[in-house]
């Protein structure tokens, strides 16, 4: 789920230590666009408390931009943007199912299960490589392997935007207590 094509999982296996020597993790990858334009897309966090702000997307910019010149595996031009997954994030390694367990999730998956392939409900974390979400209206858990899903995002909801906000709030307290000492 980082990567889509085998292009995006080559990317990923160049891009993933200099990501990490820097401190931060790729959450996911896409080249996209045809043979004129185009884009290479990582949405990236620190390792050490998933943040991501202006500063980091450039300093992960800078070390992937040397890698990339130095190794060139995208022939043609492209442009290369580095974010962060923001609020409404994908969700693409098992641990991300586990840190967003309890809000509501939209999953996309590579197949049918019970008629279908989209799925919206309230995430319940990850057992065995199983996906457990909470679909309106039915009384179990569906599990869901985690090798069906294609896509899988949180969507936005109060509940979100709160714990977003009482994140932000914490990080600027701690840097503000940090400058005051």
């Amino acid at each position: 789920m980082r990567g889509k094509t085998a292009e995006d999982l080559k990317l990923l296996e160049l891009l993933d230590p200099v990501a990490e020597a820097a401190g931060y993790e790729i959450v996911r990858l896409r080249l996209m666009g045809g043979a004129e334009r185009r884009r290479l897309q990582i949405m990236a966090e620190r390792a050490s408390d998933g943040d991501m702000v202006v500063e980091d997307c450039a300093r992960l910019s800078r070390a992937i931009s040397e890698v990339m010149d130095a190794a060139d595996p995208i022939s043609g031009e492209y442009t290369l943007e580095v974010s962060s997954p923001g609020i409404d994030r994908p969700l693409t390694r098992p641990k991300d199912f586990e840190a967003w367990e309890g809000f509501e999730v939209k999953i996309e998956l590579d197949r049918l299960a019970e008629g279908r392939k989209r799925f919206r409900g309230v995430l319940q974390g990850i057992e065995d490589d199983q996906v457990g979400i909470d679909l309106e209206g039915e009384v179990e858990t569906a599990m869901i392997p985690l090798a069906w899903i294609v896509e899988a995002k949180l969507v936005l909801t109060d509940e979100l935007m709160k714990r977003g906000a009482e994140g932000r709030a914490a990080r600027l307290a701690s840097e503000q207590q940090q400058t005051t000492e």
